[in-house]
């Protein structure tokens, strides 16, 4: 029981570091999935005492181009080709060119090959489950990034 609830609350804070980092992205997502308690993620996740990450994939949209963007969790602890070519042949029935594969453990070499191969035509970033455990961007000591103008780039430059 105890190593669930620390794997719900693994979890809980990766689906809610997701969330925010395709928020800051610029696509739409709504203020229930982030600011979503542990509570209402283990209600909406948990079957059969385990949390379904097939449920926690999602599917959103950039606010400005509607361009869509798939965020997948794969099940396995060690993702090889058949979970990358599920995540592509659903990109390829959307029309989805943008994924975010977020796996548990390691990718097997030939699955890192398969990702390779697709590169030209669909852009598959890959995020291992620990990475996402803190949003290092809304850490207090890390300063607001922004993209800086022409001018404000060639002021720099200059200096």
């Amino acid at each position: 029981m105890e190593s669930e609830d620390r794997d719900a609350v693994k979890l809980w804070r990766v689906h809610k570091t997701v969330h925010q980092m395709v928020n800051d992205r610029g696509f739409l997502v709504g203020e229930h999935e982030l600011n979503m308690s542990l509570d209402q993620f283990k209600a909406d996740h948990y079957r059969a005492q385990v949390i379904d990450r097939a449920s926690l994939t999602f599917l959103v949209e950039h606010k400005d181009d509607h361009e869509q963007l798939l965020v997948f969790f794969t099940d396995e602890e060690t993702v090889g080709i058949k979970p990358i070519k599920k995540v592509c042949e659903r990109m390829m029935q959307q029309s989805i060119m943008k994924a975010i594969l977020i796996y548990r453990e390691k990718l097997t070499p030939s699955s890192n090959k398969v990702i390779m191969e697709m590169a030209p035509k669909y852009d598959i970033q890959l995020f291992k489950e620990a990475e996402l455990m803190v949003n290092i961007t809304h850490h207090s000591l890390v300063p607001k990034h922004m993209l800086l103008s022409k001018e404000e780039k060639a002021t720099l430059l200059a200096r």
